[in-house]
């Protein structure tokens, strides 16, 4: 693989699910691929996200919401919606070869115990999930 992939993580606000799939995907896989994240709107990231990341020891130096806007103009190789609102949305999304649609429960609304962690942990299976199928030979 000699150019790294591109991939943009989506999500309503940009400040819980796509900022972690950002953070995994760098962790799990960055001599493959290069991570980016976005929201419909820019929002700010929960601290909870950052002590999450910060608690399993995912380096989140960087990472900041932005608005979808901030990246037009960008090819992505791949686009990745985590909400259900955002994958209402494609039509605002940038140019890709292929939209993934995924969809997590929002953390900041669970009646779950631990709601940070299981979002964690889901999104992180998910990613390790599209990094082996998409660096196979």
């Amino acid at each position: 693989m000699a150019d790294k992939v591109r991939v943009l993580f989506v999500c309503a606000k940009n400040d819980v699910r796509s900022p972690l799939a950002e953070a995994l995907l760098r962790h799990t896989d960055s001599l493959h691929f290069e991570a980016f994240s976005a929201g419909l709107a820019a929002s700010e990231i929960d601290a909870r996200t950052l002590a999450s990341l910060d608690h399993i020891g995912v380096d989140a130096t960087g990472l900041r919401s932005k608005a979808i806007d901030e990246l037009e103009g960008q090819q992505f190789d791949y686009v990745i919606t985590l909400c259900d609102k955002s994958s209402e949305e494609l039509s605002r999304m940038p140019a890709s070869g292929e939209i993934i649609v995924w969809s997590f429960e929002d953390p900041t609304t669970s009646e779950r115990h631990e709601p940070f962690r299981h979002a964690l942990q889901e999104i992180h299976d998910r990613i390790n999930m599209f990094v082996t199928l998409k660096t196979r030979p």
